[in-house]
């Protein structure tokens, strides 16, 4: 649109209503620069609408500097999850992950399923490997032509293609009548985008399947996403892929997270400077650490 707009083939200056579709997402750093370029180019008298399935705090305050009085709409919590998704995690080695996903889908009762990444490259990397097996698979994300990603969609709609590897951006929009399984090949490293994603299935009273696979390394993502949602999603135990290593550098993980969080409560928060000041005090023993 801005390039249109440079070659002075549309103006906005007659706009009546300004909507901006997964305004998350618009709003994020990606995309924030263009539509403050947009912005100015807009009549002052207009009516803004922005929907999103999340809005996470940061982009709820950057929503609030473009628009002016909002009302706000909710239909659902952000952190709710549809109860009818069976959810669990996976804990596995990064490198066995495509192992433990091949192995998922020789089950033929996972008819049509979902897969996120979060990167390009891994998106494609995932269709190649699952293709040399002989599962039938396409990738959609933003380097793809406009063609191929409405034929990747399209196939996937009417079950020609089983599993549609994904990142975030690409699938936002997708609504798949029967989309029996989500899997979370990757987790998110913002807690609402779980709740996004997993909502792909479960749609229309029916019930849906999310599965998440974790190395020791997302931990702290899994961490998140079971405080936003309120409630700890079921360990899938006994995979093969959950080797001792696995077991061993998950808790591990997990304790030092645990650590972590005390020693914040303890000290403060770094960012004020008091956890410094609390810190010097404890070591010298002059004055005792109040609890926040």
């Amino acid at each position: 649109m801005l390039d249109l707009i440079n070659q002075g083939f549309i103006s906005l200056k007659n706009l009546d209503y300004f909507v901006l579709d997964e305004a998350d997402r618009m709003l994020d750093m990606g995309f924030i620069h263009d539509i403050k370029r947009i912005l100015p180019l807009l009549p002052k008298k207009r009516q803004s609408l922005f929907f999103s399935a999340t809005m996470p705090p940061e982009i709820e305050r950057l929503a609030g500097t473009i628009l002016q009085d909002p009302q706000k709409v909710e239909v659902t919590p952000a952190s709710s999850t549809v109860d009818k998704i069976e959810q669990s995690v996976y804990f596995v080695e990064k490198a066995e992950k495509v192992s433990l996903l091949t192995q998922l889908l020789k089950d033929s009762s996972l008819e049509s399923v979902l897969i996120f990444t979060r990167t390009k490259h891994g998106a494609d990397k995932v269709a190649r490997i699952l293709a040399k097996a002989n599962i039938g698979a396409e990738a959609i994300h933003g380097n793809k032509s406009q063609t191929a990603r409405q034929r990747a969609l399209t196939n996937f709609k009417d079950h020609t293609t089983r599993v549609l590897i994904a990142t975030d951006i690409a699938a936002r929009g997708i609504d798949v009548d029967h989309l029996s399984h989500v899997i979370n090949y990757e987790l998110p490293n913002v807690p609402e985008t779980y709740v996004h994603r997993i909502g792909r299935t479960g749609r229309a009273g029916r019930s849906g399947v999310a599965y998440s696979f974790c190395d020791a390394e997302e931990v702290p993502y899994l961490k998140d996403i079971q405080k936003l949602i309120g409630k700890q999603i079921p360990v899938a135990g006994g995979n093969e892929f959950e080797t001792a290593a696995v077991k061993a550098a998950v808790a591990e993980k997990k304790e030092a997270i645990k650590e972590e969080s005390k020693r914040r409560n303890m000290f403060g928060s770094k960012r004020d400077g008091s956890y410094w000041r609390n810190k010097k005090r404890a070591e010298s023993g002059n004055q005792k650490v109040a609890k926040k």
